[in-house]
């Protein structure tokens, strides 16, 4: 667990360390800043202040949320939603920065987001970006209960549209609430996501199995979510492999028990586990997190 408050975590492996990059908890117009942390064994981490924030992405003034970061010829694109835009009129959305470095520091690498408006009806936030194994990038996202896919051209300036000539196909699953998440394991398309509010003690994950990046995904059930006695409102992840013990984690936010801060939510990490079938099993969250598992 890191210290602070802190939400919306994505996990990764870069450079021979684990990364998290969460948002910020906080108040709305306090959130104008991204910072990272790293670690060579899933328990003592680094922290890597101001990755990115407001100074560096003129078009941002508040609500920086949800980071997903990929490396791509040499350098690391970390993708955010801003400013909490509440219809089309309103500047912000989902916008871009980066760098040579996993820690930065990013700067703005469109002078504008990158999706400013709503389509089928999805908020442009809590973005995720992923690569397929045939090397196309897909950014999955949405809030409001709506959640769109889109591939990236390839240098994450825009999108490439589908053969149909649409540009963003939604593949909302029932329950979705926000949250995307897509992980593409033994030929199997995961699509994970938060159901819930966000501010309540029943946040919580489910999943469900396609096999595209289109789906249909059919709703399998839930895989994360409140012990009244450990955590409540158990949320927003990410998943990640150790690259050495070929462990699977899960990477997500909580709240402590007694604790009623609307902000007061922290990062945690948990094992997770796939059955034989390759379905996955419900995580059981801990007061103490995992042990080490160094990564050389």
């Amino acid at each position: 667990m890191i210290p602070g408050w802190y939400a919306d975590p994505e996990a990764h492996v870069f450079e021979g360390r684990y990364w998290l990059y969460p948002t910020y908890s906080a108040r709305y117009q306090e959130q104008v800043h991204l910072d990272a942390f790293s670690s060579t064994d899933l328990v003592t981490w680094t922290k890597h202040a101001r990755i990115v924030d407001t100074a560096a992405v003129k078009w941002a003034n508040k609500a920086m949320w949800a980071p997903s970061i990929v490396q791509k010829d040499g350098w690391y694109y970390l993708f955010f939603g801003a400013n909490d835009i509440q219809n089309d009129r309103e500047q912000g959305g989902i916008g871009v920065a980066r760098s040579r470095s996993p820690e930065g520091p990013f700067t703005d690498y469109l002078g504008k987001p990158l999706i400013e408006r709503f389509h089928n009806g999805a908020q442009p936030i809590d973005q995720m970006v992923f690569r397929d194994d045939d090397g196309s990038y897909y950014i999955v996202y949405g809030g409001w209960r709506h959640c769109n896919i889109a591939k990236l051209n390839d240098d994450f300036t825009g999108f490439v549209p589908f053969p149909d000539g649409s540009t963003f196909k939604e593949i909302t699953p029932k329950g979705f609430v926000e949250g995307a998440y897509m992980l593409r394991k033994d030929g199997k398309y995961y699509f994970m996501w938060s159901e819930g509010g966000w501010t309540g003690p029943n946040y919580a994950v489910a999943y469900a199995v396609g096999d595209s990046p289109f789906g249909p995904f059919e709703r399998v059930g839930t895989i994360l979510k409140q012990d009244s006695t450990v955590a409540t409102g158990a949320g927003h992840h990410s998943v990640f492999q150790s690259p050495r013990s070929k462990k699977w984690y899960i990477a997500y936010h909580r709240r402590p028990l007694n604790d009623t801060g609307r902000d007061h939510r922290v990062v945690s990490i948990d094992e997770l586990h796939f059955d034989e079938q390759g379905m996955i099993r419900p995580v059981k969250i801990t007061f103490d997190g995992v042990v080490a598992d160094p990564i050389r």
